[in-house]
């Protein structure tokens, strides 16, 4: 048998009773070349190890070669050689094996070995087959669903349906989905803290360019929903901005210069409120140390001051930062929005600033509670599907200021308890200097009261105390501890960083 003839398009099995379409032509499938890739390895175990996408069982169309896949990947497992031999116990009497000839098939797989010619073209043609498989599914799908014309169907549904499939497809995870063994999440979990240990900064996420609040989360995680909350002036749309330069510029560092993974990555903001151009504002802000104010109104400094702002335009003109400004924005269309991105830029991190302005189906809009908590449970979902961290800003109710004590709680979060359900991590951003400030006493002048006197200076001194400072609340954290992160903010340039201070237990803004 030679290596072309392994490599058979679309044979139809006799096999498998489903293997039609509509009763007429029968599914992507090619049996042979399937043999003869299980008995390569088969006869050197170590083959599968070399591929660089290695073959699940439900890459297979025929149930016995699935069943034989499974149980190979078994004994890879525990360290044990797979062979016709030592795979022969578990397949006998079994139903799939009986119908190609009993266990004497497992002996057959191995018998001229001409799959060890081709094995890495072997494994490319089952794996795209079964994305062709999927197609068919999801094209069948399509179809009865578009024909179906009755009053309580809902045609952009079944659009984002179609195109989340078709998303799940390109990337993989529609094919291959079945529940993972204990033994698989071990070894993600494994790579999880060898690359933590590898980053030489406990990193094993996205980093979010605050050492601070990486050194507390261990960095942004895939599949993660992140909420920062705050009370308006507390600096959160200018938190996150921060985060998602810091995260987008370290990946074009590393595209620039090379080096070991940073944790940078590709980058989508969904600014509901604010414009695109009002967002690259305050980056260049920041990074040309020029105040947004100044900026707008074109008081940038003179010449050198120009030279700053150009010097920054052209260093992050290739920032992998992808800003989305649509208004009024539903939950499904920035599903479908993000899927788009990741397909197209690979993007690593996803950015909405604000949870609260994006709306939900139609069905769910007679419910103000109702329709927040569709759309955490889809912005959760979108984390899952894209496997990125998502940070997502949300208000918090008005109760934070009728207390004494402004610091923000988890029952603060307005309008759905199912934000905070949903979130593997609520952070809260507080200023206590934003407070003091309202309730600066009048300057005492010459006719002034020694206690009024008084009451100034103490006043100046705990504005000078917390002038700057910041604190990022953790108060959820599905993998760690919560607590305090100290910040420091330059509201000059809405710019946060991490102050060289680490003494979290005594970081009290009071």
């Amino acid at each position: 048998m030679s290596e072309d003839s392994l490599l058979l398009k679309s044979s139809p099995s006799d096999t498998a009773p489903d293997g039609a379409v509509d009763g007429a032509r029968a599914l992507p499938s090619n049996v042979e070349a399937e043999a003869a890739f299980l008995g390569a390895i088969l006869i050197d175990n170590s083959v599968y190890e070399e591929l660089p996408n290695p073959l699940r069982p439900e890459h297979f169309f025929v149930p016995a070669h699935q069943q034989i896949m499974e149980r190979f990947l078994a004994m890879m497992e525990r360290g044990a050689t797979a062979s016709p031999v030592t795979l022969k116990p578990y397949f006998e009497g079994n139903e799939h094996l009986e119908q190609l000839g009993g266990t004497t098939y497992l002996a057959r797989l191995t018998a001229d070995g001409h799959g060890l010619l081709a094995t890495r073209q072997l494994a490319e043609q089952i794996y795209d087959l079964a994305l062709l498989r999927e197609l068919v599914t999801v094209g069948r799908t399509l179809v009865t669903g578009a024909l179906d014309t009755s009053e309580t169907v809902e045609p952009l549904k079944q659009i984002e349906t179609a195109e989340k499939a078709l998303f799940d497809i390109a990337e993989g995870t529609n094919v291959g989905n079945a529940a993972k063994s204990f033994g698989m999440a071990a070894k993600e979990a494994l790579k999880q803290a060898q690359r933590a240990m590898n980053s030489g900064r406990g990193l094993s996420g996205r980093t979010t360019g605050l050492a601070t609040i990486d050194e507390k989360t261990a960095g942004l995680h895939d599949s993660d929903l992140v909420i920062l909350a705050g009370r308006p002036g507390m600096g959160k749309t200018s938190l996150v901005t921060n985060i998602a330069f810091n995260t987008a510029y370290e990946h074009l560092k590393r595209q620039r210069d090379g080096g070991p993974d940073s944790g940078g990555c590709p980058v989508a903001f969904f600014s509901l409120e604010m414009s695109a151009d009002q967002l690259a504002t305050r980056i260049l802000s920041e990074q040309a140390e020029i105040s947004s104010e100044n900026l707008r109104s074109g008081d940038i400094g003179g010449a050198a001051g120009f030279q700053r702002l150009s010097e920054a335009s052209q260093r992050l003109a290739d920032l992998p930062l992808y800003i989305d400004d649509t208004p009024a924005l539903t939950i499904d269309g920035l599903l479908m929005r993000a899927r788009r991105l990741k397909r197209k830029k690979d993007i690593g991190l996803v950015v909405v600033d604000y949870l609260q302005l994006l709306q939900g189906s139609a069905r769910s809009k007679d419910n103000r509670v109702n329709e927040i908590s569709e759309i955490s449970r889809g912005l959760k979902t979108l984390a899952k599907d894209l496997g990125v961290p998502v940070i997502a800003l949300s208000q918090l109710s008005r109760a934070v200021e009728q207390r004494e004590d402004k610091k923000p709680q988890l029952a603060d979060l307005r309008e759905s308890g199912s934000i905070e359900q949903d979130a593997d991590m609520v952070w809260f951003i507080y200023r206590g200097e934003y407070y003091h400030n309202q309730v600066k006493p009048d300057a005492p002048d010459d006719s002034s009261t020694e206690e009024a006197k008084l009451k100034y200076q103490q006043w100046q001194e705990k504005q000078m105390e917390l002038s700057g400072r910041a604190t990022l609340i953790v108060a959820k954290q599905r993998h760690g501890s919560t607590g305090n992160v100290p910040l420091h903010f330059e509201g000059e340039y809405t710019k946060f960083t991490s102050p060289a201070y680490r003494d979290y237990s005594s970081y009290d803004e009071g």
